[in-house]
């Protein structure tokens, strides 16, 4: 089936737009901003909190700009390039961060107050304060164990259906809810790193079954905290152990038998392998090195970790790199990493329903990066619409493209959707199949097997009202059916979706984001088949990802 646009309703609305210039004035360069001690310290947390994920810890940009004060580049026809935040000044950088732009770039209005703002575009400004880096022997020194191993129930204490319990991010007090999916009820707020990103379960294995996948579930705090969880515990002794692996982290996995977590920095750049069962760092490894363009990157940032499913690897996503390392944990004194080229700079991925092929977002390049873990090879490159994001992703079966699998953009209201079942629908692999026109554009794309339809939010439009709802498109026509306005609360957005076990029911998070320390959120469910709202879920703090624990732990996408 050839390229083709299903649907346009997407709103186009003028915004700032981050454009760095080219001739840097001399007065600019010998400008010196200046913050107190204070302001400074205040404003180096709050970049840590809310820009450093995209633009990096010293600034030079990933898939955010460059926020250098100053740089220069020179290109292979001799052209010489400058520019900066000094040329863009004060003024402008703070109406910058205040609305946002339309390429991706939250508004910070409604997250920074006015003086906040204005320190901000100063601190921006100034050169970047390097941060520390992290040995062994200091992760070794944070571990805490709350629940000795000794202790580990043989079954599960409190007769619930722990299979179908909700694991909820409640990103801005560091803390992780257990939900009952059944009941409803929430079980426990447990205490994790700040801002926790992603969780991650053992999950079935083709190779080595791990035992009770889906019983352990370990986090990765924005602040590198590591903390493992055990839902077979009574709620008040579920979080087991903790440990920090870096400074600044995303992402976290498990690997196939169960023995052993890895952990991603953002800073240091490294990823460090954890004993499963009693959360001892085990080893460390830089990812520190030359970029897919021949270039020596300090801060290539791990900014995804997945478990194969059927290889004894993990995948490793370099962000700054474009590339995908192959970390085959089976000899950890002699570890081998296969390094796969591809494209900058990587973010969000997820397997194909085979679990050989790993689709990954080179967000920067505008493209799903394609691997085949059995060859440990680059399998394919697919063009996308601007800044890709999956978040989780989605595979799905198209009536003429066969299985397919989609992505939601940062930097456009579109959903791509492309072929990626090279054995049976080789004419349709690795191609776009269609894509469908959004409101706007989104972080989240999310299915279930027993679904009729695909769920995309659209949290990265500025306007409240998009984005505070989510589309529902038809698997059958790749049309948008319904739009659903999950909140009109002022600051609040709707984000995430997953499915209940048996996917009769979807969950949607109600996120508002300001700093509120009291529960200010809620997960909105409907009915998979009606799309109507039949329940809510509140007394909760800014929830965003959820993971049911059958579903991730069974690889149901």
């Amino acid at each position: 089936m050839s390229h083709e646009t299903k649907k346009r309703t997407g709103i186009t609305l003028g915004a700032a737009v981050f454009l760095l210039g080219t001739a840097l004035p001399a007065l600019a360069q010998d400008a010196k901003p200046e913050l107190s001690p204070e302001a400074f310290e205040k404003s180096k947390q709050l970049y840590f909190e809310q820009c450093a994920g995209c633009h990096g810890v010293l600034r030079k940009g990933a898939t955010g700009k460059s926020l250098e004060p100053y740089w220069k580049k020179t290109a292979a026809d001799g052209t010489v390039t400058e520019g900066g935040t000094l040329k863009l000044g004060q003024e402008r950088l703070e109406k910058i961060i205040a609305w946002g732009t339309e390429g991706g770039m939250n508004n910070f209005s409604d997250i920074m107050t006015e003086e906040e703002i204005k320190d901000m575009a100063t601190y921006i400004m100034m050169d970047a304060p390097k941060p520390p880096e992290m040995s062994l022997a200091q992760m070794k020194a944070t571990r805490k164990v709350y629940v000795e191993e000794a202790d580990y129930p043989t079954e599960p204490l409190h007769g619930r259906n722990w299979e179908n319990f909700f694991v909820v991010i409640e990103r801005d007090v560091g803390k992780v809810a257990v939900i009952d999916g059944d009941t409803k009820e929430v079980l426990v707020h447990i205490p994790t790193g700040y801002a926790v990103h992603v969780l991650k379960a053992s999950e079935h294995h083709k190779i080595d079954e791990p035992e009770n996948p889906g019983r352990f579930w370990y986090t990765m705090g924005r602040d590198g905290k590591m903390t493992k969880i055990d839902l077979w515990q009574t709620p008040d002794k579920m979080l087991v152990s903790e440990v920090k692996i870096a400074y600044d982290a995303r992402d976290v996995a498990v690997s196939g038998d169960g023995k052993y977590v890895i952990g991603g920095g953002y800073w240091p750049p490294h990823f460090a392998i954890v004993d499963a069962q009693t959360m001892e760092p085990l080893k460390v490894v830089s990812t520190r090195g030359t970029n897919v363009d021949g270039e020596y990157v300090e801060e290539s940032r791990v900014a995804a970790i997945y478990t194969t499913p059927n290889e004894p690897t993990w995948i490793v996503a370099v962000k700054e790199l474009g590339q995908l390392w192959q970390v085959d944990y089976t000899d950890l004194e002699n570890l081998r990493i296969d390094k796969i080229n591809s494209a900058k700079f990587l973010h969000d991925g997820f397997f194909d329903p085979t679990g050989r092929y790993f689709q990954i977002a080179a967000n920067a390049s505008n493209k799903m990066v394609v691997v085949d873990t059995q060859t440990h090879k680059l399998e394919a490159m697919i063009d996308t619409a601007a800044l890709p994001h999956p978040g989780p992703g989605a595979n799905w079966i198209d009536p003429n493209c066969g299985p397919v699998a989609g992505t939601t953009h940062l930097g456009v209201g579109t959903v791509t959707v492309w072929g990626n079942d090279p054995v049976n629908h080789p004419d349709q692999a690795w191609k776009v199949c269609y894509e469908t026109e959004t409101d706007g554009a989104g972080l989240f794309i999310r299915t279930h097997p027993n679904s009729d339809y695909i769920w995309a939010d659209q949290t990265k439009h500025p306007e409240p009202e998009i984005q505070q709802s989510v589309q529902v498109i038809s698997k059958e026509t790749g049309e948008i059916v319904k739009t659903i306005q999950i909140t009109d609360e002022e600051g609040s957005a709707a984000v995430h979706f997953e499915f209940n076990q048996d996917g009769t029911e979807v969950w949607v998070s109600k996120w508002n984001m300001s700093t509120s320390k009291e529960p200010n959120g809620e997960i909105v469910i409907f009915d998979a088949k009606t799309l109507e709202e039949i329940g809510r879920v509140q007394g909760l703090y800014a929830p965003t990802g959820k993971f049911n624990v059958y579903n991730r732990s069974n690889h149901v996408t």
